[in-house]
């Protein structure tokens, strides 16, 4: 006689109901001057697994492992697993911007995916992850003001914020060649920048500016991978997506307030609507496989934000520019990355040094923050970045290896951001640059959750 058992181990659910508290409430591990432009610092959409190999994602289809950059990977998933996956990261970061300089050390919680199948080649993805982050607190000191023997003027920015999403997605393979997907997402935050010009005389007016803005929207993404089997062994799976770019109906608002010590003198605010759009984005890339030990893949991106509008000038403080929201405020983002896994011997029984997976990888993008919407400096920002990382199997009396054990994933990965801007009490160009050493963790737990059981 058979039976069928849906099984959901408890330490699992307790993880699952913590994990979705923590994405909630939790907040950012970024502390950078580089989030000042735009919505802030881009989150990289990539999971545990593939961290340490540069982000490739475009050709990934496992069935052990969560991919959600490309929603046509779902249909992998096979009928008796349920995946768990959550992601943390550390990091020291070290800024220089001009004559300033600091070490900041953060943690972060990076995401959390659950992954199930509901019918035959039909897989489901639902998860929480950041989608971008804000946060930064510095000052300088200016020239000694015209006219004046002693006189100087101090700036202060510090900003707060970003955006999260959930997303809902689902992955179908209608015949064996081609699978298709598809992810819904829901993307909410808010941020603040202030921004104030004060002088060492006591008696002078000071100025400070606020600037607010808030999104809830939704949008979709649509993915493709073709599976192409080369011989018994080899095999190559290229896979493509689209993000959908829309208008916000989101406002923007600008608040600026003369003042006398810490007396209000005076005070005006300035209201952008629809003063928001996400871009167009697309992404391809293509990944050999070698029987069950090595991939290989390389991915490209682009998102169009070039064509989206954003409000102007939006940390300046001293500038009289009317507050507006247009095109060109930003860059578009390009990315091409590539990387490597291998695994020395999938199946052994006794090393686990063999079982386990190494990884390698790096990219190259040029970013979409615009320091300088006045097209004065014409050096366009960019960041690379080098990762390495690995994947331990655990197992235990109650988990096959190969197949239903935990996986930690460990990678760490360092980076290098540039970006030029134009000094705003100078100016002059000036160069904000970023290094980042971080080590990001990733735990995926695989359930057996349906399963026919023999009684006697």
């Amino acid at each position: 006689m058979f039976i069928t058992k849906y099984r959901m181990n408890k330490l699992t659910l307790a993880i699952i109901v913590t994990s979705c508290a923590l994405a909630a409430h939790a907040q950012n591990g970024i502390n950078t001057p580089y989030s000042r432009y735009g919505f802030g610092i881009q989150s990289e959409r990539a999971m545990g697994f593939n961290k340490g190999m540069g982000g490739i994602a475009q050709g990934f289809r496992n069935g052990r492992e969560i991919n959600i950059a490309n929603p046509a990977s779902y249909s992998e998933v096979d009928s008796l697993t349920a995946l768990f996956d959550i992601g943390i990261s550390l990091q020291n970061s070290n800024h220089k911007m001009g004559s300033l300089q600091q070490n900041i050390r953060n943690s972060s919680f990076d995401y959390f995916a659950f992954q199930f199948r509901a019918f035959k080649h039909v897989g489901m993805t639902l998860g929480i992850m950041p989608v971008t982050n804000i946060k930064y607190n510095f000052s300088s000191t200016g020239e000694t003001l015209e006219g004046t023997e002693n006189v100087t003027s101090t700036y202060s920015f510090n900003g707060d914020g970003g955006l999260r999403e959930v997303f809902f997605g689902t992955g179908w393979r209608p015949f064996r060649p081609i699978s298709l997907g598809f992810n819904v997402r829901y993307i909410w935050g808010d941020y603040t920048h202030n921004a104030r010009m004060m002088f060492s005389e006591s008696s002078a007016f000071h100025l400070a500016r606020t600037y607010t803005g808030e999104v809830g929207t939704y949008s979709w993404q649509a993915g493709l991978q073709f599976i192409q089997p080369l011989n018994k062994k080899d095999k190559i799976v290229i896979g493509a997506t689209y993000t959908y770019g829309h208008k916000l109906g989101s406002e923007a608002t600008r608040t600026t307030q003369t003042l006398n010590s810490s007396t209000v003198e005076e005070a005006t605010s300035d209201t952008i609507k629809n003063a928001f759009q996400l871009p167009h984005a697309i992404s391809a890339g293509v990944t050999f496989y070698h029987a069950n030990t090595l991939r290989v893949g390389a991915d490209f991106e682009l998102q169009k934000w070039s064509e989206c509008r954003f409000p102007n000038q939006q940390t300046g403080v001293s500038d009289d520019i009317p507050y507006a929201s247009t095109k060109g405020q930003l860059n578009d983002r390009t990315k091409i990355s590539a990387g490597l896994d291998w695994t020395p011997s999938p199946y052994s029984s006794s090393k686990f040094l063999k079982r386990c997976t190494y990884k390698l990888g790096g990219y190259y993008a040029q970013t979409y923050a615009k320091a300088d919407p006045t097209g004065i400096v014409t050096d366009k920002p960019y960041e690379f970045g080098l990762s390495a990382g690995i994947t331990l199997p655990i197992s235990n009396k109650n988990t096959s290896w190969n197949n239903t054990a935990p996986r930690i994933n460990v990678a760490v990965q360092w980076a290098h951001t540039n970006i030029p801007y134009l000094n705003a009490a100078t100016m002059r160009k000036g160069t904000l640059e970023e290094n980042y050493l971080r080590f990001c963790l990733g735990i995926t737990f695989n359930e057996r959750w349906f399963y026919k059981m023999k009684v006697k």
